[in-house]
């Protein structure tokens, strides 16, 4: 409890580098975050993709310098997330609507993340619209050990036939020393109606589910993030019935999943995309047992957030206050994504030497 308190203190003070100060305590903070990228597609059209029908390819003319500057708007958004309280950006990213690697290249490799160093973790998946997920992470700070894709096979309910959706990714690693294990998600859209899509989306927190047992069933003490945009708020049936994820982290078990995007969903209304003037909360961050507990001589966590700065906003017309997206009616708006992005603050006591 002391320590608790400590920490509640901690939250007024004023952030030096990525060291929070509290008398004769120190904190370090990381940013752990999520970003669905919205069609970040290069400019060439691969004949083995059906890249054809992403928004960059529907532009006719300027092509190239439009990709430049998707590109550089989203470097912009990755460089600023976190950076509020733990002065650096996210040590850790999973994004989603990707092409393939060479995006990924082209953003970490923008003047705005260069000096930041971040590696790439990313398998070419089978989705039916060539987008893929993946993790960044800053070199510096966190280790991979291991990483494997992992295939969802789902079916459509009336055709039967299979359904070619986004892998989901498991990287494993030591973040300042800590082993953290990650998963990065794009769960099935709601193409033809919630409801009848819902299947698939179940489908999807079941393989989830099961990759996050196999892992506690070796350690029932990891430290597991399932991050991503789920296409479901953190009420449906897929995180709630599924994943059994808390919005009460005070009543999480010793294998559970706590979800601190629900309150901020039920209780504030708050959302990271919007439609029909309704938000939803489709990208969250959820997190195991283990990160919750208060002896913060490891990582803990500490607060969750929706990275919704007024620049990533409309400000005027009919879609005033929804996510400033890139695309819309064929073009490109210079704009961000049709989403906002989600972050986690992590926290670990420095000791003195």
């Amino acid at each position: 409890m002391k320590i608790l308190k400590s920490c509640l203190v901690l939250l007024a003070l004023v952030c030096i580098s990525n060291v929070w100060s509290q008398q004769e305590k120190r904190f370090k903070i990381h940013t752990v975050a999520f970003y669905n990228l919205e069609n970040l597609f290069d400019t060439i059209n691969d004949p083995l993709k059906y890249d054809e029908a992403s928004p960059m390819m529907e532009i006719k003319a300027n092509r190239s310098e439009i990709y430049k500057k998707k590109v550089k708007n989203m470097a912009r958004v990755v460089a600023n997330i976190g950076s509020d309280r733990a002065n650096n950006s996210p040590a850790i990213i999973g994004v989603c609507e990707i092409e393939n690697r060479k995006v990924l290249e082209d953003l970490v490799n923008d003047p705005l993340l260069l000096a930041k160093d971040y590696g790439i973790i990313h398998f070419e998946g089978p989705d039916r619209r060539s987008i893929d997920v993946a993790l960044l992470y800053q070199k510096a700070l966190f280790k991979p050990t291991d990483s494997s894709s992992h295939e969802l096979l789902i079916y459509d309910n009336l055709t039967r036939k299979r359904v070619y959706t986004r892998d989901q990714l498991l990287v494993s690693g030591k973040l300042d020393g800590d082993l953290i294990h990650i998963l990065v998600n794009h769960w099935p859209s709601r193409s033809g109606g919630e409801a009848r899509s819902r299947s698939k989306r179940v489908g999807a927190a079941k393989l989830n589910k099961s990759i996050i047992d196999s892992i506690q069933s070796v350690d029932p003490y990891a430290k597991i993030f399932t991050m991503g945009d789920l296409n479901d708020d953190p009420t449906n049936e897929s995180v709630k019935k599924i994943l059994k994820a808390e919005k009460d982290k005070t009543k999480v078990p010793l294998k559970g999943i706590y979800n601190p995007f629900e309150k901020m969903f039920t209780e504030k209304g708050y959302g990271t995309t919007a439609y029909r003037d309704a938000w939803s909360l489709f990208d969250q961050i959820m997190m195991t047992k283990p990160l919750l507990d208060d002896d913060y001589s490891s990582f803990r966590f500490w607060k969750a957030g929706i990275y919704n700065k007024a620049y990533l906003t409309n400000k005027r017309g009919r879609y005033e206050g929804y996510p400033f997206r890139s695309f819309a009616d064929g073009g490109f708006t210079d704009g961000f994504s049709d989403h906002f992005p989600v972050y986690v603050y992590l926290i670990k006591e420095v000791k003195e030497d």
